[in-house]
């Protein structure tokens, strides 16, 4: 929408106050994503760009690179300012800015397991840690600890480094080792930017963790401290981190999925987690999957189903159109803040949408008529936006994710069922589709009860064609389940456990994971198969947009609050792996495999896009699907140049397989 700001110019001048307020709300806006381009290619380094990092005015860009060589940028008028050796033996993966060191010091990790702190006025690397044993992949720093800074590698330890106290040494933080076994590999971390004292890491696995430094610290005092720290019986165990110190966040569908994943060879690790800017969401790329987006303030449980009770209902709605006193199915989310009650419960009436509204939902109804559900989620998720709680338009939204079949697709109808539900008790159609995702997600006994309590709550559509599939489905499940011992039992998620002392996980590991958190949005489109140091960032002073890269050469850009996706451009002939929003102007920094850094900012209205915009969009996106759940060696070839037939033809979202006996019930949105 067109907006005048010439009210907002004029406060900005009068009340100097206005003016970061100015800036926030003006800092990336629709229309300057809408032209955003290519302003630059800032060439000096001699392999792939690996990381990029802005200094806190935004007037320094920092790269490395696999030449071993860091690179100072005067990005606004495409300067090199200053390149030096870096002293690493191998390639750079992360660079930092040291806070308050007035842009002088520089901090690098690299594949050589070093870590190296370099003076720039003297060009000059001032202090070497080798105490890591595998590869460095990332380095954080925080804001208000200006000698402190952090790092994560390959060898499963994220150590602390002060360069007051030592120069030589560093001290180990965190060690994965001794709850994930000697497999694990740490791959990123960051602080967050309002409290320093949280430091959030990725690693090998879909599980990302939280910790709480502060707590780790006094912990590791009181144990000095304590008289009988050195005396222990042989059955006492000294944890090393304390209660309350650690925290897990994970995709809820991603447990029960591995097993499946890792018998495609398909890794699931987390290569970038971040902060948004005021500190209350965690953003997360997931190798082998999608990016996620959790809710550090209303935190929420995965998605579980508990066994319904059964209840009887007369005259109430259905699929959400109108409403009157309605009868819960039972359904009990007691860890995701709302419970339905057993008895009787007010359903709220459903207020009829806006015109406006009506009218993107009638236009996601026709696109779902056309089969292109991807467009049909993207008009119902901007309806669900203005009108959270419309239970049809949840209804509606899961049965295009259900259609779509892409990875994730069937967790995220589940909720969206879920959600209908608890807003109408008595939407048909979502209670039916809940117990086809229960199925799909191998809940398997658990989508019988389901099935069940829906042929009780709705006994008309008890003998219908798509009741009748969905048990045929479900029976011959768990008729092959008894033959399999190691599948899923009862309705916790499955937790890998190990097969080896090598990967073992500790009882504490196994507690943590149960008690981790769900996410609150998800972003679908690109692909991280092929590195593990692909990026995903907030862009915009108030986070209003998500970018990634991708290993099809370019980068995505969401609309955070409603997933869709508004934007792909061409950021490299091979992957995009690293995206750096400039801190405050509408400015993005990328690079890859080309030994070149890009710089982007919208361009002026009379230019005309140029060719680096990818417009199909949606196409990009299935490409990509299909690229995720291809045969590792098939995605091998194909970067080698060769065709293969199974990467470009046939449906996205792996192995499941179009039911095409649905009854109307499932298939079409109210």
């Amino acid at each position: 929408a067109k907006a005048n700001i010439t009210r907002d110019i004029i406060h900005r001048q009068i009340k100097e106050r206005g003016a970061l307020g100015f800036e926030r709300h003006y800092h990336v806006t629709d229309p300057f994503i809408r032209r955003l381009g290519l302003e630059a290619e800032l060439q000096g380094h001699s392999g792939c760009v690996n990381c990029l990092e802005w200094n806190e005015k935004g007037d320094l860009l920092a790269s490395g690179s696999d030449d071993q060589h860091t690179i100072v940028w005067d990005p606004l008028h495409h300067k090199k300012l200053l390149s030096m050796h870096t002293g690493h033996t191998a390639n750079i993966f992360s660079v930092k800015f040291l806070p308050h060191s007035g842009d002088r010091i520089l901090i690098t990790g690299a594949a050589d397991s070093k870590v190296h702190v370099h003076d720039l006025t003297v060009k000059e690397t001032v202090h070497m840690f080798g105490d890591h044993t595998n590869r460095v992949k990332r380095i954080a720093t925080a804001p208000m600890w200006p000698n402190t800074f952090w790092s994560a590698a390959e060898d499963g330890l994220i150590r602390q480094y002060d360069l007051r106290e030592n120069s030589k040494r560093s001290e180990v933080l965190i060690d994965l080792t001794e709850y994930c076994g000697q497999l694990v590999e740490a791959k990123c971390l960051t602080v967050n930017p309002q409290d320093n004292n949280y430091l959030a890491v990725g690693a090998s696995g879909p599980f990302v963790r939280l910790y709480d430094i502060r707590m780790i610290h006094n912990h590791r005092k009181s144990m000095k401290q304590s008289p009988s720290a050195g005396v222990h019986t042989f059955c006492d165990r000294q944890k090393p981190l304390p209660d309350g110190a650690a925290q897990y966040y994970v995709a809820g569908h991603l447990p029960v999925k591995l097993p499946d994943y890792n018998n495609r060879l398909r890794v699931l690790v987390a290569t970038y987690v971040t902060f948004s800017p005021d500190g209350t969401e965690l953003l997360v790329n997931m190798g082998g999957e999608q990016v996620y987006l959790f809710d550090l303030t209303y935190k929420q449980r995965p998605y579980t189903f508990l066994l319904p009770k059964k209840c009887h209902t007369s005259g109430e709605v259905q699929n959400g159109k109108t409403s009157t006193n309605g009868v819960s199915n039972g359904i009990h989310l007691h860890s995701n803040g709302f419970r339905l009650s057993e008895g009787r419960a007010h359903v709220s009436p459903q207020v009829e949408l806006p015109p406006y509204l009506e009218r993107i939902k009638q236009q996601a109804n026709e696109a779902f008529a056309c089969q292109l559900w991807t467009q049909a989620i993207q008009l119902y998720s901007k309806a669900v936006q203005k009108a959270p709680n419309n239970a049809m338009l949840y209804g509606n939204r899961a049965a295009a994710y259900m259609k779509r079949k892409w990875d994730g697709d069937h967790y995220d109808a589940l909720r969206d069922c879920l959600k209908a539900i608890s807003l109408n008790p008595c939407h048909l159609k979502a209670h039916f589709r809940l117990a086809r995702c229960l199925f799909e997600l191998k809940y398997v006994a658990e989508a019988l009860e389901c099935l069940d309590d829906f042929k009780g709550k709705f006994p008309e559509q008890a003998h219908s064609s798509a009741c009748d599939a969905l048990d045929r489905d479900i029976n011959a499940a768990l008729f092959s389940k008894s033959d399999n011992a190691e599948d899923k039992k009862g309705g916790g998620p499955i937790r890998l456990r190990a097969t080896g002392r090598k990967d073992s996980i500790s009882e504490d590991e196994m507690v943590l994971r149960e008690r981790s958190y769900d996410y609150k949005f998800r972003y679908c489109g690109h692909c991280n198969t092929t590195t593990d140091i692909k990026e995903a960032n907030f862009f915009g002073s108030n986070a209003q947009y998500i970018v990634s890269g991708s290993d099809d050469g370019s980068f995505f850009i969401w609309e955070k609050e409603t997933t869709n996706l508004v934007r792909v451009l061409q950021g490299d002939e091979s992957i995009v792996n690293c995206l750096q929003p400039h801190p405050s102007y509408c400015f993005l920094a990328t690079s890859g495999i080309d030994p070149v850094v890009r710089l982007w900012n919208p361009r002026p209205e009379s230019e005309t896009l140029n060719g680096r915009v990818v417009v199909d969009m949606e196409g990009a996106s299935q490409a990509n699907q299909r690229r995720m759940n291809a045969d590792p060696l098939e995605v091998m070839l194909l970067n080698m140049g060769y065709r293969i037939t199974g990467l470009t033809s046939g449906g996205a979202g792996g192995s499941d397989d179009e039911d095409s006996s649905e009854g109307q019930v499932q298939c079409r949105p109210s």
